[in-house]
C-alpha cells in the first residue's frame, strides 16, 4: 500500500473514531441527564474511543471499504460506513420519556453537527488567516491538516444525515417511535429486522446520494469562498 494511502487511512481512522465516539457518548451523557444511569455506569460518557468502539464495525468494515475505495476495482463502490457500538439505555428510568426519547436519540446527531461545524470553522480561520498559504504556520502540514479537518466536516455531516433516516435502528427511527400510533409498531418491527439490507439497498441505489449531495455542495461552496 502507498505510503500516501497509509497516510490517509489513518488520518481517517482517527477521524472516524471521534466522530463515533462522540455520536454514542452523547447518547449516554443525554440518557443520563434524563434520570438513566445505565450508560454512565459502564463508561460510556466518554471520547475514549475504546469505549465505543466495535471491531467489525467501527474498524474492519471501515478501513476495507476505504482501502478497496482507494485502490479501486470491481469492489470500489463499497461504501464507506460505520458504526460503534450501541449505547445501553433503560427508557424506564428517563424523566419525560416522549421528550427523553426524542433528545436522547438525536443527541449523537447534535454531537456529530457539532463537530462537523467546529471543523468547518476551523477550516475558514486557517484559510482566512493565510495558516495554510507559502510561508504560514501550517504550511509544511498542509495536505494532513487539510485532509483532517475536511475528513472531520464530510464523515461528522455524512453521520448526522446518515443517522436522520427513519429505518430501525438509526436513530431518526426512535424519533419516529415517539410520534406513531401504537397501530405503526408492528411495522417498525418488521423493518428493524431487514433494516440492514434495507440500508445497504438504500445506499446502492444512490437515495443517500440525492439527499446528501444538495447539503454538501453547500458545504463545497462554503469551503471554496
Amino acid at each position: 500500500m502507498p505510503s500516501d494511502l497509509v497516510g490517509q487511512l489513518i488520518i481517517y481512522v482517527v477521524v472516524l473514531l471521534l466522530a463515533i465516539s462522540a455520536h454514542e457518548a452523547a447518547h449516554a451523557w443525554m440518557s443520563y441527564k434524563f434520570g438513566d444511569d445505565t450508560a454512565y455506569l459502564l463508561g460510556r460518557i466518554t471520547l475514549n474511543p475504546v469505549a465505543h468502539t466495535d471491531p467489525i464495525g467501527t474498524l474492519l468494515i471501515p478501513i476495507a471499504a476505504f482501502i478497496i475505495s482507494a485502490v479501486g476495482g470491481p469492489l470500489a463502490g463499497i461504501p464507506l460506513i460505520g458504526w460503534g457500538k450501541p449505547t445501553p439505555v433503560n427508557p424506564l428510568r428517563w424523566r419525560n420519556k416522549d421528550v427523553a426519547n426524542v433528545m436522547v436519540s438525536i443527541a449523537g446527531i447534535l454531537a456529530n453537527l457539532v463537530i462537523f461545524l467546529g471543523a468547518l470553522v476551523l477550516f475558514k480561520i486557517a484559510q482566512y488567516s493565510g495558516l495554510f498559504g507559502d510561508g504560514g504556520a501550517l504550511a509544511s502540514v498542509r495536505e494532513p491538516v487539510g485532509m483532517l479537518l475536511t475528513f472531520g466536516i464530510s464523515m461528522n455531516l455524512g453521520l448526522a444525515i446518515f443517522n436522520l433516516l427513519p429505518i430501525p435502528p438509526l436513530d431518526g427511527s426512535k424519533v419516529l417511535y415517539t410520534f406513531l400510533p401504537a397501530s405503526a409498531q408492528p411495522t417498525m418491527e418488521l423493518m428493524e429486522r431487514f433494516s440492514f439490507i434495507i440500508l445497504i439497498i438504500i445506499i446502492q441505489v444512490g437515495v443517500l446520494d440525492f439527499i446528501f449531495n444538495p447539503v454538501w455542495n453547500v458545504v463545497l461552496r462554503i469551503l471554496a469562498l
